[in-house]
């Protein structure tokens, strides 16, 4: 573990990532599917078709920009 400069306790970021190496220790591939579409009903209650148009096109612009590199 390593600290920051703040009385050498762990910062937010590694508090995080030390939290999901155990989460992923404890649970299995259907765990975060589960999750994983838990979040991705709450987005869709949350966005309208316009939010889904607009990140569509950014991850096709994004593939598109990887693509010609």
């Amino acid at each position: 573990m390593t600290t920051n400069k703040n009385n050498d306790k762990m910062s937010r970021e590694e508090a995080g990532r030390m939290g999901g190496k155990a989460t992923s220790k404890n649970h299995d591939k259907e765990f975060y599917q589960e999750i994983g579409e838990k979040g991705g009903e709450a987005t869709s209650k949350n966005h309208d078709k316009e939010f889904y148009q607009e990140i569509g096109e950014k991850g096709g612009k994004a593939n598109n920009k990887r693509n010609n590199d």
